[in-house]
C-alpha cells in the first residue's frame, strides 16, 4: 500500500508546493484536481504538464492522478438530455485523459455529483444509459494513454447516480473494459449503512483506486470510523495500490492535514 494526498486541500497552493509537502511529510504520491491548475484544463500549456510531472520525479513524488474532474468549467454534465452538452462533456473528459497522462497518471476518478444527478423531467434509466455512452466513448482514448476511469460510488444526499459500490460494479459489467474500474470512497461506503468490509469484499477485482477519509468527512483517524475491517478486507480482496487522502475541511491547514493523516494511515496499514 502506497499513500497520496489530494492537492486541493492545500488550499490556494500551487501544485509546486502540494508536490513538496508530499515529500517532506513521506506521501508517495498527489492526486491533482484539475480546477487547481486552470479554469480549463485545457489551458494548461504541454510545457507546463512536462515541468510539473518532472519536478514530481525529482522530489521523489508521483502524480497519480486526477479527481474532482468536473468542478470546472461551467455547463458540462453526464446526464444532460441535450446531446450536443453531453458530447461537449466527453470532448473535456478526454482533454482530462490526455492531462492526467501528460503528468504521468494512470487513473482518473470519476465523481462529480452535480454533474451526473438525474435531471428534471428524465428517469434514472436514460441517465444511466447516457452516462454508460459518454465512458465508452472516452474507453480507446483513456486505453491509449494508459489511464483508467475509476467510478466512485456517492451519498445519496450528493447525487441521484450511482450510489452504491454495487451499481458502480454494474455500470463496469455493463461497459466492460478493463480500463473501467471502481473507485472506493470510504465517506461515500459508510453511507450505505452496510459493514465497509463486507462492501469491500464484494468489490474484489472491481478496485482501481482508494479515497481514505472519515464519516464525517475529515482524514482518516480523525473520526469515528473504524478503519480495522477496512484494512482487512483490502487485504482480502489483494488491493495494496494507492490509498489518497481525500477530506473536505480545510480549516486545520495543509501540514496539519497531511502529517496525521499519514501517521495514522501508516499505523493501522502497518506500513513505514
Amino acid at each position: 500500500m502506497q499513500f497520496a494526498l489530494c492537492n486541493e486541500f492545500c488550499e490556494g497552493w500551487p501544485l509546486d508546493d502540494a508536490i513538496r509537502l508530499a515529500r517532506d511529510v513521506g506521501y508517495a504520491g498527489v492526486e491533482v484536481a484539475p480546477f487547481t491548475l486552470a479554469g480549463d484544463a485545457r489551458e494548461v500549456p504541454l510545457a507546463e504538464r512536462d515541468r510539473l510531472r518532472e519536478l514530481a520525479f525529482r522530489c521523489g513524488v508521483r502524480l497519480i492522478g486526477l479527481h474532482w474532474l468536473l468542478v470546472k468549467p461551467g455547463g458540462l454534465f453526464l446526464t444532460h438530455p441535450d446531446a450536443e452538452i453531453r458530447g461537449r462533456t466527453r470532448e473535456y473528459l478526454e482533454a482530462l485523459v490526455h492531462l492526467c497522462g501528460d503528468l504521468g497518471g494512470d487513473r482518473m476518478v470519476i465523481g462529480s455529483p452535480k454533474q451526473r444527478l438525474v435531471m428534471p423531467g428524465t428517469t434514472p434509466d436514460q441517465a444511466w444509459g447516457w452516462a454508460r455512452d459518454v465512458f465508452r466513448a472516452l474507453l480507446p482514448t483513456a486505453a491509449a494513454r494508459g489511464v483508467a476511469l475509476c467510478l466512485e460510488p456517492l451519498a445519496r444526499s450528493e447525487t441521484s447516480l450511482v450510489n452504491t459500490v454495487g451499481e458502480a460494479m454494474r455500470m463496469a459489467a455493463e461497459i466492460g473494459h478493463p480500463r473501467f474500474r471502481v473507485h472506493l470512497d470510504v465517506k461515500a461506503m459508510c453511507d450505505e449503512g452496510r459493514p465497509l468490509g463486507t462492501i469491500i469484499r464484494e468489490a474484489a477485482g472491481w478496485v482501481g483506486h482508494l479515497h481514505v477519509n472519515d464519516a464525517n468527512r475529515n482524514g482518516p483517524g480523525w473520526g469515528g470510523t473504524d478503519y480495522g475491517p477496512i484494512v482487512a478486507a483490502l487485504a482480502a480482496i489483494g488491493y495494496d495500490d494507492y490509498a489518497s487522502v481525500e477530506v473536505f475541511d480545510f480549516s486545520p491547514g495543509p501540514e496539519r492535514i497531511a502529517r496525521s493523516s499519514l501517521e495514522f494511515l501508516r499505523r493501522v496499514f502497518g506500513v513505514r
